[in-house]
């Protein structure tokens, strides 16, 4: 149950390369430097500005004692920047090679992968596909050849006489038959007259009446 419950002893490995430490430790040394290097320029700033109060002060052997320490700890600085230069490049050159180790590393698996995949397609396979498209493009271009041929001159025509005639039809438009009006009118007016009539009649009734 302990093992189950327990933390594994097996670590993650680590993705930290030993080029990493190396980078790592070079820019650390560089860091150190810069700082070696800013504690001389305050002290030779500071040995300059003694040795200038010496020599008001009489004490000529003192001044030129201090000037000597300055002058060695400019060739110190001097040592410094060289040495400086060489890290900065050192630490670039193992930075590229890093970069350069992927580039590697990426080319090394895209080879590997390209490779399963040409081992995967038979060159044999590839022709016969190739000739198989190519013999049925022949075969289609051969059947159009066929069918062009077929109909001779007087079958177009009469392709293109049938389609306007389909054509016609089409636009043909259905035609409505005529309503007589002759009737209609005759049969307004006798209404019209048999109105008449009837009123003529009714006024004669009333002068009769009275």
């Amino acid at each position: 149950m302990g093992a189950l419950f327990g933390k594994s002893s097996k670590k993650a490995p680590s993705r930290i390369t030993e080029q990493d430490k190396a980078v790592l430790q070079l820019k650390q040394q560089r860091d150190r430097l810069k700082q070696y290097q800013k504690r001389i320029e305050l002290q030779l700033e500071n040995d300059r500005l003694l040795a200038k109060k010496c020599l008001q002060q009489g004490r000529k052997d003192r001044a030129k004692l201090l000037l000597r320490k300055k002058k060695y700890q400019e060739t110190l600085l001097t040592n410094a920047d060289r040495q400086l230069e060489n890290l900065e490049k050192l630490s670039a050159d193992l930075e590229f090679a890093q970069v350069e180790m992927k580039v590697l590393d990426g080319l090394k698996q895209g080879n590997a992968a390209l490779k399963k995949v040409h081992d995967m397609l038979d060159i044999n396979e590839v022709e016969k596909i190739m000739d198989e498209t190519r013999e049925g493009i022949e075969k289609q271009q051969e059947i159009d050849a066929i069918l062009t041929d077929v109909l001779t001159t007087q079958d177009e025509e009469d392709v293109l006489a049938e389609l306007e005639a389909l054509e016609a039809e089409d636009d043909r438009t259905v035609e409505l038959p005529e309503v007589p009006t002759e009737d209609v009118e005759v049969g307004v007016e006798e209404e019209e007259k048999a109105k008449t009539k009837a009123s003529k009649e009714k006024e004669k009734r009333i002068l009769v009446e009275a």
